[in-house]
C-alpha cells in the first residue's frame, strides 16, 4: 500500500530529496502529500516547491508554547492526508500531543549508532569521544529524545584522518540510504514493533 507520507524538516532538505527521489524512480511506495518545516527560509522548501510537492512554512516562534505549534502542525497534516510522518532534519522535540495523533507511525534519521550519541551534534560527538565506528540509525519516535525503538541501522568507520566535516558528509550518504530503505519497509507492511524491539519480516 502506498504510504502517505509526511516530511518535516528544518535545514537544506538533503535526507528530504533522497525521499523525493526515491518516490520518482520508484523505489520507495510512498506519495509525499506535504512538507513542513519550521524554518520558513529552509532550503529543503526549494526542493519542495521544485518537486511540485505541497509545502508549509509554520515558524514555531510565534507560537505561545511547544503544544500549540504542534496541534497546528498535526492539523495541516491531517488535512493534508499523511499517515506516516518522517523527520528528516527537523530540529524540534515533538511533544506528546503530536506522538499521540500518528501512534508509532513518525520515524526519525539520527547521525549515530544509538544508544550512542543522542541529541544534537551526534557526529561531532562521536569524533571528539574517539570512537572507531559510528553511522545512522532510523527509528521511531517516543517521548524521549533519540530513544524510540530503533528499525535499521548503517555503521560508518571513522578514519585516522577524519575531521569532523568529512565524517558528517559520510554518515550523511548512509542516511540517504538507510532511510529510504527504512521508509520502504514500512510501506511495505514489513515492520512491527513490540515491547520496543522492531521486527522486521521477510
Amino acid at each position: 500500500m502506498t504510504l502517505k507520507l509526511g516530511v518535516l524538516v528544518s535545514g537544506s532538505g538533503s535526507n528530504l530529496q533522497a525521499i523525493l527521489d526515491a518516490i520518482k524512480h520508484d523505489t520507495l511506495d510512498a506519495e509525499c502529500r506535504l512538507v513542513v518545516s519550521n524554518k520558513p527560509d529552509a532550503y529543503a522548501l526549494t526542493r519542495a516547491r521544485e518537486a511540485r510537492i505541497p509545502f508549509v512554512a509554520l515558524d514555531h516562534k510565534k507560537f505561545a508554547h511547544r503544544e500549540a505549534f504542534d496541534r497546528q502542525l498535526v492539523e495541516h497534516l491531517k488535512e493534508a492526508g499523511v499517515e506516516c510522518v518522517a523527520l528528516a532534519g527537523f530540529m524540534r522535540v515533538l511533544t506528546p500531543l503530536f506522538l499521540e495523533s500518528f501512534p508509532n507511525n513518525v520515524v526519525n534519521i539520527h547521525p549515530s549508532l544509538l544508544p550512542a550519541f543522542p541529541g544534537v551534534n551526534a557526529q561531532k560527538q562521536a569524533f571528539d569521544y574517539g570512537v572507531r565506528v559510528t553511522g545512522c540509525t532510523v527509528h521511531f519516535v517516543d517521548n524521549g529524545v533519540d530513544t524510540g525503538p530503533i528499525i535499521l541501522q548503517g555503521a560508518v568507520n571513522v578514519e585516522q584522518d577524519d575531521s569532523v566535516e568529512n565524517l558528517r558528509d559520510r554518515i550523511l550518504k548512509t542516511e540517504h540510504r538507510l532511510f529510504v530503505e527504512g521508509l520502504s519497509l514500512i510501506a511495505q507492511g514489513r515492520v512491527s514493533v513490540k515491547d520496543r524491539r522492531v521486527t522486521i519480516r521477510a
